[in-house]
């Protein structure tokens, strides 16, 4: 399940964006103002999972969620993610020594709670973090961009 949001409203931007003129230096404004973005969800989604954690078990999951740069076929679409390392599940592919050796252990479990099962309610920690910090992330996202603009424009004079 992914989540998308446009940001609209931002003209001032827009155009100190056109006076850079600069692809590269714009990507990698937008790319590291994305990033702080996300690390906003992930604190949040870290928080939310150890209220969850059971601590008398060795795995932690609020170890395992992390920040990635995502893929996109069109190269001109930024993608950041927000997950849980090991992915949702064991399967044949799976190296159980690799996912043992992580931060918080193997925590391929979150999803059944996360999403629930038949026998167990959803404990949903990973959706929230996002949905309840929607404002805050764009705000980040929208400063760190403005800064680093200046900054690049300032260098460009």
């Amino acid at each position: 399940m992914s989540i998308q949001f446009q940001i609209h409203g931002l003209e001032n931007l827009q155009s100190k964006l056109e006076q850079l003129n600069n692809p590269r230096k714009v990507k990698s404004a937008i790319r590291k103002a994305l990033r702080q973005g996300a690390n906003v969800v992930r604190d949040a989604a870290r928080s939310n999972a150890k209220a969850i954690d059971d601590p008398e078990t060795k795995e932690k999951i609020w170890r395992n969620i992390a920040v990635q740069g995502g893929k996109s076929k069109n190269k001109d679409v930024l993608v950041m993610r927000i997950g849980v390392k090991g992915g949702a599940s064991m399967n044949q592919h799976s190296n159980a020594s690799t996912l043992a050796s992580m931060s918080g252990g193997n925590t391929t479990y979150w999803r059944w709670i996360e999403f629930g099962s038949v026998n167990n309610p959803a404990v949903p920690f990973m959706r929230p973090a996002l949905s309840n910090n929607i404002q805050p992330v764009t705000n980040k996202v929208v400063q760190i961009l403005n800064d680093e603009i200046d900054k690049a424009l300032a260098s460009a004079t």
